[in-house]
Formats: C-alpha cells, structure tokens, sequence
C-alpha cells in the first residue's frame, strides 16, 4: 500500500508540472529552467505552435514543441525554447565554463529549420535579455539548406567537433553561428569554448560583454506538421 501512494505521489508530481503554452509567448518557469512558446516571427507566415513542458527537476528540463508553418520560407517564424532562469550576470572572461547537455530529436525533416542554442551578451549590464552586443548561436542541425544570418567566414574546431563558422550583423547586434556538418542529436559540451574560440580568433570582447541570456530550441522557417522533443536539457553557468 505505502509502494502504491508513493508512486501516486511521483506521478501527481510529474502530471502537475505538465503545462500547455500555445500564446505567442507563452512562459513557464521552475527551478533553473523555462521554456518559451516564442512565436516572435509569426506575422511573416501562416500556421500554429505550442509547446508543452513535461517535467523539471534539478537534472535538467523535458519540453516539447508542434507546429505548422508556411510562407516566407527564408524567414524564421519562432524559437520555442527551454532557457536558464535568473543567470548570473558576469563578464564572459570571469566565466570559468558553461557545461551543457542534451538529447533531441525531429519526427519530421522534410522541413526548413534549425536546432540551436542562443545566447546573448552585452556590454550594459541591464541589456534586455531578447538581443544583445553580440549573439551565439550554435547550431546542432539544420534541415531544407537554411542559413545563419551574414555569410560563412571559417572552419572551426571547437570541443572536438568541427563547424562552420558564420558571421553577420543585425542591425547594431554581431550575430557569430557555429553550424555543425551533420546532425547532432545527443551532444554534451562546454559552450565557453566558443567563446574563447571568438576571442582568440574574432577579437570578441570577452571581458567587457556580459552573459545576459543562454537558451536551447529549434528555429522553424516552414514545413508540414512538426514535432521537436527535447528529452533532456541541462546547462549551468561556472
């Protein structure tokens, strides 16, 4: 009996940090984590998105996001995403390591889309937190021959994996994307290494810019229905 009302328990648990984000920036939050619906580009197309939070813990966070999306196939229409919440904010040079991982997948690649991770930094400490100086973006896959903002600058060997590098501005924000080969669906990393890579290699100002924003998600541009499942995401700032 007591086995019985424990596993109730654990299951009450889980089911109640279940959520349902189908607004344009539908957000939740718990612990460490967050994931936001992030429909930030859906005036250029035409479809649907929600994403869906299945469990967080201190291990990491299980989300997962379906959508549909069409017109404007060069045009990113959202990037839902599991964040870190209340980051430390400090220079990127005082960061001793950025450990993340995690372990994904598509059930549709007949589509046009990345999978990435994206972070910001800013020289203002109170930058807001959706844009930056300069931007991260690492890109674990790319589906239907999309392309990071600007042009292909260099090859990169960064945390034993090597990756093309693209550079480009938006507006006054320096956008650096690093785009793996071939699809990485379980990867385990240290994300400072690309910034010290930038530093060494770009001259990015590792000790006057901030760590204001470190997130992980998929950037649709359009396809058929689509379903992207994180099956574990952690990350920590050292």
């Amino acid at each position: 009996m007591k086995i019985t009302l424990f596993l109730l328990a654990l299951a009450t648990t889980a089911f109640a940090q279940q959520q349902t984000l189908c607004d344009q920036y539908g957000y939740y939050a718990s612990g460490s984590y967050s994931v936001n619906n992030n429909l930030w580009g859906k005036d250029s197309g035409t479809g649907s998105q929600c994403s869906y939070v299945n469990s967080v813990s201190g291990s990491g966070i299980s989300w997962y996001t379906t959508w549909t999306w069409s017109g404007s196939e060069n045009n990113v229409k959202s990037y839902p995403n599991s964040g870190l919440v209340n980051l430390k904010k400090q220079h990127v040079s005082q960061i001793s390591s950025i450990p993340t991982s995690v372990k994904w997948s598509y059930d549709n690649t007949n589509i046009r889309a990345d999978v990435s991770y994206d972070l910001f930094t800013a020289a203002d400490i109170n930058h807001n937190t959706y844009s930056g100086d300069y931007e991260l973006m690492i890109w674990l896959a790319r589906y239907g021959q999309v392309q990071p903002i600007g042009s292909r600058i260099a090859t990169a060997s960064v945390g034993g994996n090597t990756w093309e590098l693209w550079y480009g501005a938006n507006g006054a924000q320096k956008t650096y994307s690093f785009v793996a080969s071939s699809p990485i669906t379980s990867w385990s990393g240290d994300i400072k290494g690309f910034f010290d890579y930038l530093t060494q290699h770009q001259g990015y100002p590792a000790s006057s810019q901030y760590l204001i924003t470190m997130q992980f998600g998929t950037e649709p541009f359009t396809g058929g229905k689509s379903t992207f499942t994180v099956s574990n995401w952690s990350a920590n700032v050292n």
